[in-house]
């Protein structure tokens, strides 16, 4: 995936990166919480000889001393009578080894400085261990070096700066574990946005689609709830109307149709889907009513015989319709209604339901009605789902090439790939995929339940 590929997972999922970096923040603050608070206080000294004289000389000779013994004095330090010379002073109740435990005794580079570093759970006892605990090593340095009496060492250990009260805790240190608790979180966070990506294959990006597909995506709908209960159709007059998106959206969709193939334009396009319940006769019928309102004569044929919705979409009386005239009952013209004040779109409904609908959708008489209609129109019609049963392919065989509609955040990968392969069987041509339902507010891109009807149709 490319970094723009990473974006638009992110902007998908940002509401599940920020709670769980929240989250992380949370557990970091909860831990901070929990941790007893730690302070630390520091007093240092200073190694030099005693007896050194005023002259340069003996103050370089007392500074060689001085060197040579700094590292032994650190170690001295780390001594259990160093340990336990403390416990007398500050009357500890602990033991020696675990005292050393709380205490560093270091010596910065190229220096005679020793500095000690005391840690306890309250600043005074920090402040107190870190005096202490210099002094005790200055007792030993003279124990060791001299005769046990202060001063009597060659080179000894001067108390220099006295430790201060700490006036916050070392540890836990809160900015630090919020800070990283915000890095983790962050990283959890991106990492499930990824992850949730990978694993769902559910249609969103129309640019996924293609890749997947190979089939170019002809246009993507925004989410219409209204039309979506009522199936309805949107208002193409009006720019401020609730349904204005997906107007504009079924102009988009026809102009990429017109531009589909400009040596061959289309003349007879199946809308179909993988499914029920993806809006493919709500969108044949907007999409006629587009071609229309641009001045093109249309007919929307619905060539769904297993449950026919175009009459009620445009509240057409239920009566003869596409069965009546492939069985010899009607006549094309006593079947035709024209819709729309201009008169450029004709409606045939589906007519009665037929106990074979693939075989009639099949027949010689449906591609010469095919034929004949296109000599004088744009034909739209709509067709039963592809996965269910055979009849879209059945007719994409006899029209110019099928429009698959699928259902962002609903139809799966695995069932486009099915349905499309489907065509493919026939040898019928995928003009494109429209991507419907896409929701507006978060910009992401991201069956009608008869699936038993038609497997009932097809028993009988």
């Amino acid at each position: 995936m490319e970094l723009g590929d990473y974006l638009r997972i992110l902007r998908a999922q940002w509401l599940a990166v920020v709670l769980l970096t929240l989250l992380g923040v949370a557990a970091a603050w909860g831990w901070t919480a929990v941790q007893p608070r730690v302070y630390t206080a520091e007093a240092s000294g200073i190694v030099t000889a005693t007896n050194a004289g005023s002259d340069t000389g003996s103050s370089l000779v007392g500074d060689q001393l001085s060197r040579s013994k700094v590292t032994s004095y650190v170690e001295i330090g780390s001594w259990r009578a160093v340990a336990e010379c403390a416990i007398d002073e500050l009357g500890l109740t602990t033991t020696p080894e675990s005292l050393v435990t709380r205490v560093e005794v270091a010596n910065p580079v190229d220096t005679v400085i020793v500095r000690v570093t005391a840690t306890a759970p309250s600043p005074e006892e920090a402040r107190d261990l870190a005096q202490s605990w210099i002094g005790c090593m200055v007792e030993q340095i003279d124990a060791v070096e001299g005769t046990g009496e202060a001063g009597t060492a060659a080179v000894t250990l001067v108390t220099g700066d006295s430790a201060r009260l700490p006036t916050s805790p070392s540890s836990p240190n809160v900015r630090l574990a919020l800070a990283l608790g915000a890095l983790i979180g962050l990283a959890l966070g991106i990492g499930y946005a990824v992850v949730r990506h990978v694993l769902d294959r559910r249609l969103r990006d129309p640019r996924d689609i293609e890749r997947e597909t190979g089939v170019p995506v002809a246009g993507t709908l925004p989410v219409d709830k209204g039309l979506a209960t009522q199936r309805g159709i949107a208002d193409f007059d009006s720019q401020h109307s609730a349904s204005a998106p997906l107007a504009e959206a079924m102009r988009e969709l026809r102009t990429n149709l017109q531009f589909m193939d400009v040596d061959s334009p289309p003349r007879a396009i199946v809308v179909t889907s993988p499914l029920p319940g993806d809006g493919k006769s709500t969108t044949a019928a907007n999409l006629a009513v587009s071609l229309a309102a641009a001045g093109r004569h249309v007919v929307l044929l619905d060539a769904d015989l297993r449950r026919p919705m175009v009459a009620s979409v445009f509240g057409l009386p239920e009566g003869a319709g596409l069965t009546d005239v492939l069985a010899g009952r009607a006549e094309l013209t006593e079947v035709v209604h024209n819709v729309g004040a201009s008169r450029h779109l004709a409606v045939i409904a589906a007519g009665r339901v037929p106990p074979n609908p693939s075989e009639v959708l099949g027949s010689n008489r449906m591609q010469a009605l095919l034929r004949t209609l296109t000599e004088h129109a744009l034909v739209i019609i709509d067709s039963p789902p592809l996965l269910p049963v055979t009849d879209a392919a059945v007719l994409t065989t006899a029209a110019d090439g099928a429009l698959v509609v699928v259902s962002a955040g609903k139809t799966t990968y695995d069932m486009l790939q099915k349905a499309l392969a489907n065509l493919d069987k026939a040898n019928a041509r995928a003009l494109g995929i429209v991507l419907n339902r896409v929701p507006r507010a978060s910009g992401a891109y991201y069956g009608y339940q008869y699936q038993g009807d038609y497997s009932a149709a097809d028993a009988k």
